[in-house]
């Protein structure tokens, strides 16, 4: 048993906590955000030339499937971790080292299928780090902070594909730019990891090993037996399938205004800028006014309004300047929506002992759209185009902003007007206790 009066057993104090969660998903967003915004694009334009769209499509597609299955592992095999350097530090120390290594092995790729190797092997291991460190927000964080909490995690979403492009860009050869975003996503996992405390979880007696059937149940949590879950899981998969037409960003300002490859990492760049000064000025105040006022739901649908504003607008784009109004427009739903949806998802767990499992589940409905989007569009771009792709997808983030009403607001959790919040024994019992270490 370990020694509670061991500093190194204690959770971690509130704002070195909320470092540790920024600087560890920073480093993570950076690998994996920077190459599906620009570098993978001009990876395959280099080696496949006119294909590049429909292999770019194809290879993020197969690293979002990847990234499904891996999610609901990571969280599972971090729920049941009982090294004494910690269950969510271990995964978080070996995301960001393997990571480090296998995101610069893309600089050496000569071949299409190579390319997809890697970038599968990429999502799997930065989504080892991520699940533990998103299994913090329900270990530690307590529940009155965490709107604020999720609001601040609009700077990560912000800032690290910005610092990623923006450090990119300023070197034109290739292996460096592989290696900036290696070398930051190692430095910024290993410093999180120094700053955590991370309580040992020893292995209850009784607790079932890691067998093939407990991990096969990873990926499954009944939406019949936990309808709030379910809910929830819907809503963040219909958005976020509507904030994923920014991975198109590039291949239509190419296709349909001509940008030259050469132009479109500084136009990406711009639209990134616009984009992320909203959505970090947004996500601060609406997680903060959330906490103030005990309100989520009405944020969650100004963001898929927004989204789909902002989509029917990009699909009948007159110019490329309306593209950048568009890109505000989804920087101020996205910091809504990302404010929001990490305090609401964490409401909904049926229960906090398993809660790297099943907030890996519902982060599935984050990877899904990755797969599920680059799979679809080409079929919707030989249809329509891309405006047939974008119209789509703001009827998809529409639905989203509808489903978030099945969901209970703060404090009419029971309400049978609503999806039931489901909670267990265990749930509730780690509930207290975290509101009483935090």
């Amino acid at each position: 048993m370990s020694d509670p009066s061991d500093p190194s057993h204690a959770a971690t104090p509130l704002p070195r906590l909320v470092s540790v969660i920024l600087i560890s998903n920073t480093g993570a967003l950076i690998a994996l955000f920077t190459p599906i915004q620009l570098l993978l694009t001009l990876k395959l334009t280099s080696i496949a030339g006119a294909g590049a769209p429909s292999a770019f499509g194809v290879i993020t597609g197969l690293g979002a499937l990847f990234a499904m299955v891996a999610n609901p592992l990571a969280g599972r095999i971090s729920d049941r971790t009982a090294a004494r350097f910690g269950r969510r530090r271990t995964w978080m120390l070996a995301g960001a080292v393997t990571g480090s290594l296998v995101v610069f092995a893309h600089a050496f790729a000569t071949e299409v299928w190579q390319v997809a190797v890697v970038w599968c092997a990429t999502q799997v291991v930065f989504n080892f780090q991520m699940t533990a460190t998103g299994a913090l927000f329900a270990d530690q964080v307590p529940a009155d902070r965490r709107g604020t909490v999720s609001g601040l995690f609009g700077l990560v979403v912000a800032i690290g594909p910005l610092g990623g492009l923006a450090a990119v860009s300023a070197v034109s050869q290739p292996t460096a730019q592989w290696g900036i975003v290696a070398g930051a996503a190692l430095i910024l996992g290993i410093l999180a990891v120094i700053l955590l405390r991370d309580p040992h979880h020893p292995r209850t007696p009784g607790q079932a090993g890691l067998n093939p059937m407990e991990l096969l149940k990873s990926y499954w949590l009944n939406p019949r037996r936990h309808p709030a879950f379910g809910w929830a899981w819907l809503v963040r998969f219909l958005l976020t399938c509507g904030y994923a037409s920014g991975t198109y960003t590039a291949f239509y300002a190419m296709e349909r205004f001509g940008v030259a490859p050469a132009d479109v990492g500084g136009f990406v760049l711009t639209m990134s800028a616009i984009s992320v000064a909203l959505l970090a000025i947004t996500s601060m105040i609406a997680g903060r006014i959330s906490d103030r006022i005990g309100r989520q739901k009405p944020f969650v649908v100004a963001a898929g309004v927004l989204a789909a504003g902002a989509l029917v607008l990009t699909a009948t784009a007159p110019s490329l300047g309306a593209l950048y109004i568009t890109s505000g427009l989804l920087g101020l739903g996205t910091g809504l929506f990302v404010a929001i949806d990490g305090a609401l998802c964490i409401r909904m767990l049926p229960n906090l002992d398993d809660a790297g499992k099943d907030l890996a589940i519902i982060n599935l409905a984050n990877t899904l759209p990755q797969s599920v989007v680059p799979f679809v569009a080409p079929l919707l771009l030989v249809i329509g185009g891309f405006p047939a792709l974008y119209l789509t997808l703001a009827v998809v983030a529409l639905a989203g902003a509808v489903a978030v009403l099945r969901l209970p607001e703060i404090g009419r959790e029971g309400d049978p007007r609503w999806a039931l919040i489901t909670r267990t024994p265990a749930a509730t019992t780690t509930s207290i206790h975290l509101e009483e270490i935090s």
